[in-house]
């Protein structure tokens, strides 16, 4: 893709954005972070320590407190944003994520003062690929959009959890067994599921699947064969090819 394109325009990241899978959700949620001048950085599930992606974190029991309070601040002069908020410390690197109705609370409060509340809903142990647990994912209902994002590097690897989380699970949905190689069609079809990227979607909102990694060519010709197998599958407006290290998108395939 010769042009620049944005960002947030093509991951329909305004509102409330919840990034689930596997393969790049932090990185997602921090790269439309950046782009937006008022956005809170949070999780409904546990997240590793991200004070150095943030103007600042907060660890609050009153989220909405917090934004107001970093409001105040920006009318007097401060930049707090982006702005992290957290409910407690869950271990020695990683914090607790909020009830998903508290996220809703927090948007019903004062996401019409935000450009963005962007939020991690589930976890994938920094594996490549992954299918939703029983619980998972934990989606607000006041969410706008959800990015259900995979890496194309788990293309060619075996299946197993070495690469993916939940491998039982992605074999069931994608039709693999354990330690058979990963294919494009492997990954679109858990990407397209109801019970995969899909799963906990509600009606009123928009899901944009994300082929993450496409850091070379033939990368992003993967990323291309998934983004067709995917629209094939499910009622998606585009599936977005990129590199989220570098904040930048490869491809839009419609």
């Amino acid at each position: 893709m010769d042009a620049e394109v944005d960002l947030v325009e093509v991951l329909a990241g305004r509102g409330v954005v919840a990034a689930v899978g596997a393969g790049g959700k932090k990185t997602t949620v921090h790269a439309l972070a950046a782009r937006h001048d008022r956005a809170v950085v949070t999780a409904a599930t546990r997240i590793p320590m991200f004070e150095e992606r943030v103007a600042e974190l907060v660890v609050t029991d009153d989220p909405v407190g917090a934004v107001e309070s970093a409001l105040s601040r920006e009318a007097a002069g401060e930049s707090p944003w982006p702005l992290g908020l957290v409910p407690r410390r869950a271990d020695e690197v990683r914090y607790e994520g909020y009830d998903t109705d508290v996220i809703s609370v927090l948007a019903d409060a004062v996401g019409g003062e935000l450009d963005a509340i962007l939020l991690k809903a589930d976890g994938a142990r920094n594996r490549l690929f992954k299918a939703p647990g029983g619980h998972e994912p934990q989606i607000p209902d006041r969410v706008d959009t959800v990015l259900p994002v995979a890496s194309a590097r788990v293309v060619g690897e075996p299946l197993s959890e070495e690469r993916v989380h939940r491998p039982e699970r992605v074999g069931e949905l994608a039709d693999l067994a354990p330690g058979e190689e990963i294919r494009p069609i492997h990954v679109a079809r858990v990407l397209a599921s109801d019970r995969g990227g899909l799963k906990r979607v509600p009606d009123d909102a928009t899901a944009i699947p994300v082929v993450n990694m496409c850091d070379d060519a033939a990368l992003t010709e993967v990323g291309r064969e998934v983004a067709e197998a995917v629209l094939k599958r499910a009622d998606v407006p585009r599936v977005v090819l990129a590199r989220m290290d570098h904040e930048r998108v490869v491809d839009v395939i419609e």
